[in-house]
């Protein structure tokens, strides 16, 4: 079943007459957004299940696709489609570099390099025109808004994280997410963009491109099992520790 055909005319037309592009995006990844969330990996993940290693690994990945990514908004800043939405605040590069030293050492650039569905996602963000770029921006900051306080919460307890390893989901230069997120909303409605349907599209394989990430790392666990039985014992620990400083 393919979950990222594009939208058909009529729903289309629907759209563009009354809906503003921020809830146009919205409606149009549904799907996908529950699709990416469902995926094996970060089902366990939002469980509390998951290794140490397959999260470094995560980071590692998003290290190289959120430097594409920024890299191509950089270049692209001066673009009607883009300005309004290159918001310095929401840089990662720089808090995922700081991750990938916690979990790899102060040599971790020499160790790391990106799997082979980051590569297809990086690929794809390299290549496409800025107005796609939009449809990337929209499904890898606006979750990382969404959801990025619950996941922090979720790493912490299960990987005992509690001297480092989170600063991915820290927004120094933004106090109130939900207020950004009202602000970055008014940004994507106020886009010049000559086709919304194209960037909606994009948006969804984004999302795809993600759960291709997710899937990789679910099929690189060689001990599911075992995985779950060392995340719960994690989780647990860390909740008595958790008791113990009150």
């Amino acid at each position: 079943m393919n979950l990222f055909i594009p939208l058909d005319k009529k729903t289309r037309i629907h759209y563009n007459n009354i809906m503003n592009f921020s809830k146009e995006i919205k409606e149009g990844t549904k799907v996908s957004h529950s699709a990416a969330e469902n995926t094996g990996f970060v089902s366990n993940f939002l469980s509390g299940v998951i290794s140490k290693n397959n999260y470094r690994k995560l980071i590692a990945n998003f290290y190289f696709v959120y430097q594409a990514l920024e890299k191509e908004i950089e270049a692209n800043k001066e673009h009607p489609a883009i300005a309004p939405i290159a918001f310095d605040e929401l840089k990662r590069v720089d808090t995922l570099a700081k991750d990938c030293e916690y979990f790899y050492g102060s040599d971790w650039k020499e160790i790391i390099s990106p799997s082979e569905a980051a590569k297809q996602y990086i690929a794809r963000i390299e290549e496409v025109e800025p107005e796609l770029l939009v449809g990337h921006h929209y499904t890898r900051y606006l979750g990382d808004l969404s959801g990025g306080q619950i996941l922090k919460n979720i790493a912490q307890k299960s990987l005992n994280l509690y001297d480092g390893g989170l600063n991915f989901y820290e927004f120094e230069d933004i106090p109130s997410s939900k207020e950004f997120k009202v602000k970055y909303r008014a940004a994507l409605d106020s886009l010049p963009l000559t086709e919304k349907n194209n960037v909606i599209v994009e948006a969804n394989f984004a999302f795809r491109l993600n759960m291709y990430m997710f899937n990789e790392l679910s099929e690189g666990d060689p001990y599911p099992a075992m995985t779950v039985l060392w995340s719960f014992t994690k989780m647990t620990f860390g909740f008595i520790k958790s008791k113990f400083k009150k």
